[in-house]
Formats: structure tokens, C-alpha cells, sequence
């Protein structure tokens, strides 16, 4: 038994001589000397550096991002009224809020209020550099809309079951006629904003 122990202590040995990167240098180095291998000063063979592959392309990729990653819009939001009005764009002169801004936007709320309907819930009203972009919740028909006014522009509105009786018609109708209203007041709104932005400049 004792001569089992001692047997199975001395192929431990041997094993752990054998994986212990010492060994596996010398021999390396052995290797190379025998057959005249030259190579890299500061390569190592027996290192896992020689294993790890650069990934070219990832790294071509993320430089390439870091050059082109357009420069990240800002906006700014304003309460008016009760009502919130953000403005975006790519610098600090596209988010100055205008006296005439805050008097279309003051406008538009009470104008919805008066020719559509006065149970509403506004969202934000969003003025981007080419685009402006409303929406809410008329509330006694339980239906959304979002207006918009641009490359996408149009009236849309979305809601469940909804009841297609003739106060239905005549709420879309009056949605409508508001909604060509809205996109003149606004397309006027936006091209002001661009005039100012390039007079200061």
C-alpha cells in the first residue's frame, strides 16, 4: 500500500513538472535552438498573447463609428400655458423660444378647445428643425390623435371600439378642418424659425 502512495506522489510530480510553464519553456527553447528558429523580439510561443486574434475589422468599425456618430440632437421644453412645447435641433439658437412660438402655440391649444372639443388632454407639442409633431386624447370619445406636419406629415387617429355614429363623423370632420389649420399655422412657425436661425448666424 505504502509503495501505491508513494507511486501515485511521484506521477503527480511528474505531471505538475510537466504543465508548469518552466518546463514547457525550456523545451520551447530547446526547440528553437535545434532548429535555428528565430523570432520576434518579445514574442513569447508558450504565451497566450500568440493564441489571441485582433479583430481587424471590429476595430475599423469602431473607429469608423466614432467618426461618423452625427452630432446628438438637443432639446429643450418650455411650459406654456399649461401646455408643454419642446424644441429640438442640432445647437443652442434652435432652442431659443420666440415670442411669436409661445403665441402660436397659446393659439393652437385654444383654437382645439374652442372648434373641436374642450375634453382634451394635450401631449407635448414637439417643433423639430423640418417637422413639427402633436398629439392627444379628446377624452368623451376616448380616441387619440397626432398631428403632424413635414415628409410624414397627416392626421392620424387611433382608438378601441369606438362607436361610428354621426357625432363620430362629425368629430372627425371638425379633427380634419382643424387639422389643415394646425399645418398652416405651424409651416408658417417653422419657416420663421429657419429665416431667424440663418439671419443669426
Amino acid at each position: 500500500m505504502n509503495n501505491s502512495h508513494d507511486e501515485i506522489k511521484k506521477l503527480l510530480k511528474a505531471s505538475r513538472s510537466m504543465l508548469s510553464n518552466n518546463t514547457i519553456n525550456e523545451q520551447i527553447s530547446e526547440i528553437k535552438n535545434r532548429y535555428g528558429i528565430i523570432t520576434e523580439q518579445g514574442s513569447d510561443l508558450a504565451s497566450d498573447n500568440i493564441t489571441k486574434k485582433m479583430n481587424i475589422a471590429k476595430s475599423v468599425e469602431d473607429k469608423i463609428e466614432d467618426d461618423t456618430e452625427p452630432d446628438r440632437d438637443k432639446s429643450q421644453g418650455y411650459r406654456i400655458s399649461g401646455g408643454i412645447m419642446v424644441l429640438h435641433g442640432k445647437d443652442s439658437s434652435d432652442l431659443e423660444l420666440t415670442t411669436d412660438d409661445k403665441i402660436a402655440f397659446q393659439e393652437t391649444m385654444d383654437e382645439f378647445v374652442n372648434e373641436v372639443s374642450d375634453l382634451v388632454d394635450f401631449n407635448k407639442l414637439n417643433v423639430y428643425p423640418n417637422n413639427v409633431e402633436w398629439s392627444g386624447k379628446i377624452i368623451d370619445f376616448d380616441i387619440e390623435f397626432f398631428f403632424s406636419i413635414g415628409e410624414d406629415g397627416g392626421m392620424y387617429i387611433n382608438g378601441d371600439m369606438i362607436k361610428a355614429d354621426e357625432n363620430f363623423v362629425e368629430m372627425i370632420n371638425k379633427l380634419k378642418t382643424y387639422y389643415d389649420k394646425f399645418k398652416s399655422k405651424w409651416a408658417k412657425v417653422l419657416a420663421s424659425r429657419k429665416k431667424t436661425n440663418k439671419v443669426e448666424k
